[in-house]
């Protein structure tokens, strides 16, 4: 659970959101690891508004989790400013939850379900303050809008990979956040998940909070978001789904070419699956 309590332990943080600004701003972000020769982000610009549902796609090492871990301060980015809010990132985790790639999180560590989403109020608790009847309530809210109050004592890596995703969800509803990361959270879960996972993100960002979901899947973009910006490294495209979701944007995307005798007409629909 190391990347949980990485994010959590921040200490409470109070500085307002400036008045109409957006609830992410990249601006000229770059990024190289540590020994690479290439860098895995360039010059990337980005804003998201509140109440948008954004997609974010691109093939494996486009760097879409690296910008994810940016925004959250998890990695320092070498050119650029990220705003979260009108304020700089780091000062603003409160308001900024996070669903990680399963893969990220040892689900061997000795937590409950409960405790694992508890772990969401600890951003407003800081180091020294217990939990409090508000933040037991939250957690138990949060628990049941992701069907798993039943599952509260069980430990988390006894459950199935579904279930685990509605854990970690069910931690970002308790955090309460403005602006919500997700990364690949539709890997390997099954579709009354997927579905539940949706329906939450719909009401949420109705209410004017803010999602950003990393993807692979094309097929769902038409269906469940408004954006999508497609990532390679650089934003390829950045606009309406049934705008960017063109063979070229695909191919420049993931590094391929269409035949030319591929039939005209096609609709981004049949491309997308």
């Amino acid at each position: 659970m190391k990347i949980l309590t990485r994010l959590q332990y921040g200490g409470s943080c109070h500085i307002p959101a400036v008045p109409d600004t957006a609830a992410l701003s990249v601006r000229g972000v770059s990024f190289l690891y540590h020994g690479a020769s290439e860098e895995t982000l360039s010059a990337v610009d980005l804003d998201v508004s509140p109440g948008e549902r954004v997609a974010l796609v691109g093939p494996n090492g486009a760097g879409k989790s690296t910008l994810l871990k940016l925004v959250l301060g998890l990695e320092q980015h070498t050119r650029g400013t990220i705003s979260v809010y009108g304020n700089p990132a780091h000062t603003c985790l409160h308001r900024v939850s996070i669903v990680p790639q399963r893969s990220s999180v040892d689900w061997r560590f000795p937590v409950t379900v409960r405790q694992v989403v508890m772990m969401g109020r600890y951003v407003h608790l800081g180091w020294f303050k217990r939990p409090d009847g508000e933040d037991r309530d939250r957690v138990e809210t949060a628990l049941e809008m992701m069907e798993i109050g039943h599952l509260g004592d069980r430990q988390v890596g006894e459950l199935s990979g579904g279930q685990q995703q509605r854990v970690m969800l069910a931690r970002s509803l308790a955090h309460d956040a403005d602006l919500m990361l997700m990364d690949e959270p539709l890997n390997h879960v099954d579709i009354s998940t997927q579905e539940l996972i949706f329906h939450t993100l719909e009401r949420l960002t109705a209410a004017g909070k803010a999602a950003i979901v990393s993807t692979h899947d094309l097929g769902i973009l038409s269906v469940h978001f408004s954006r999508a910006v497609f990532l390679d490294h650089r934003v390829i495209a950045d606009g309406p789904v049934r705008e960017v979701l063109t063979p070229q944007t695909i191919a420049e995307a993931y590094g391929f070419e269409f035949h030319k005798d591929y039939p005209e007409g096609t609709s981004n629909d049949r491309l997308a699956h």
